[in-house]
């Protein structure tokens, strides 16, 4: 049996002149382009009101965009007994710590093992709503906190939130090299034109914006703290290796190791040996999809990234004079 799923947002004036399919497609990116179409076609959109199926149509701003889509059972995913570190839980929301080596959602040569299955196993009645209720997804190898959601109204809810910015997600890294100041950094993100399992910073992709402050410098390093005020797929690893500024560890960006002169061997290995790009979501926080009540959720920065953070704190006290 498929699940129904009601989507309501406003055209932006900054979408005057897009075709409804591109509207759409910004509006309610949580979904796939394919499946806008397939509710196009089938009546399942409203503009202001009125039912229309033609995509080239354009938008001039202020519409109000109604979908009463249709999601199949994941009844083909299987139910898996995978720990989960649960963060909080109550009957329509469970926010959960992710650890590194974990996917978030089934896909190509991931079909099972991920933070899906392990959900379908604890929480059998999450299979009615779709995606297993997950929001928002974290890198295979990035850390922290996620928000799911158990019922189909409160993840329309934290979906739409989610869209309209107004959940706040703050992450700790680890930066290559030395970074002066904070700022921001508003550059669209598409697909990479030659490895296509990447993104890059793309003219045509989409909008994303990404918010960085220097939260401690070491001699070749940074620790820094992110927000979020887009999503898009490895959204802050693209964005700092666009900076020349690529996370510890995140090889596939450009993050390879770069060790400070006159290091001690135990550092340079310790480097060398940092497997994973150092990003961790830290906080969380948005407003209860149910109550209403607002709820921050932070993650305490794991083990690798903690005893990282002081090798390189130690290291650039011991050569202070060269570092000032």
């Amino acid at each position: 049996m498929a699940q129904q799923i009601e989507l309501t947002d406003t055209v932006k004036e900054s979408q005057l002149g897009q075709r409804l399919d591109q509207a759409i497609a910004e509006l309610f990116s949580d979904f796939s382009r394919s499946r806008h179409k397939e509710w196009l076609l089938a009546g399942k959109v409203q503009v202001n009101g009125e039912v229309v199926t033609k995509a080239r149509i354009k938008v001039m701003g202020g519409e109000l965009i109604t979908i009463q889509g249709e999601l199949e059972d994941e009844e083909r995913w299987e139910a898996q007994d995978i720990p989960l570190d649960i963060v909080y839980e109550d009957d329509d929301i469970i926010v959960i710590n992710k650890p590194r080596d974990l996917v978030v959602h089934p896909g190509a040569g991931t079909p099972d093992g991920t933070v899906l299955n392990a959900l379908l196993f604890h929480y059998p009645e999450i299979a009615e709503v779709p995606r297993a209720g997950i929001v928002h997804r974290l890198d295979k190898d990035t850390t922290g906190l996620m928000v799911v959601a158990k019922t189909v109204p409160a993840q329309t809810r934290l979906v739409r939130a989610l869209q309209k910015r107004k959940i706040t997600r703050e992450y700790e890294a680890i930066a290559i090299g030395k970074m002066t100041a904070g700022g921001m950094i508003d550059q669209p993100i598409g697909r990479h034109s030659t490895k296509r399992t990447l993104m890059a910073v793309n003219i045509t992709g989409k909008p994303a914006v990404t918010h960085y402050r220097v939260a401690e410098h070491f001699r070749e390093h940074t620790r820094i703290r992110l927000r979020l005020e887009s999503g898009r797929t490895h959204q802050i690893r693209v964005h700092m290796s666009y900076l020349q500024h690529p996370l510890l560890g995140d090889i596939a960006y450009g993050g390879r190791a770069r060790i400070p002169k006159g290091a001690s061997e135990e550092l340079t290995e310790m480097i060398r040996r940092f497997d994973r790009q150092a990003l961790h979501a830290a906080m969380l926080r948005f407003e209860h999809p149910t109550t209403k009540e607002e709820m921050e959720f932070h993650a305490p920065i794991p083990n690798d990234m903690v005893v990282m953070t002081q090798a390189l704190r130690d290291d650039t006290k011991q050569n202070k004079e060269e570092y000032n």
